[in-house]
């Protein structure tokens, strides 16, 4: 079975697309180009998943929410 998960891409003030998945704590990446990028994360989250087993449920991601200061 194949799970998804939700990727959030930024970029840092020195052009670099950041990813990140929330529903496994620690897992990200970094690469010039969205094609670099998709690929890095998806290798990524391969080597993330290798510390879990089959029986591992996984947070949910819900969204994201601005709020003003």
């Amino acid at each position: 079975m194949k799970n998804e998960f939700t990727v959030i891409i930024e970029k840092d003030t020195e052009g670099y697309l950041v990813a990140s998945v929330p529903e496994l704590p620690g897992c990200h990446t970094q690469a010039k180009s969205f094609d670099q990028l998709n690929e890095r994360i998806k290798e990524a989250i391969e080597l993330c998943l290798e510390d879990y087993d089959e029986s591992t449920e996984f947070n949910q991601f819900i969204g994201i929410q601005r709020i003003a200061v």
